[in-house]
């Protein structure tokens, strides 16, 4: 599943000089590809049926006490 445009993410390492190959791209999309269904389980567990801004201490894991 593509999660990131590997371009977009090539041009903000090449802003700060930094080269960074195809291969390492891959590697990013993957870690966050994993983070992205991290937060998916978070909400499921967390019972979110939408998520919404305020609810996005849900998605990141945090164990706030909202109230």
């Amino acid at each position: 599943m593509k999660i990131i445009n590997k371009s977009n993410v090539k041009k903000l390492f090449n802003k700060q000089g930094i080269q960074c190959p195809i291969s390492t791209l891959n590697l990013v999309e993957e870690h966050l590809s994993r983070l992205v269904n991290t937060m998916a389980r978070n909400c499921k567990d967390g019972n979110v049926k939408r998520l919404t801004p305020e609810l996005m201490w849900i998605a990141l894991g945090r164990n706030y006490n909202k109230q």
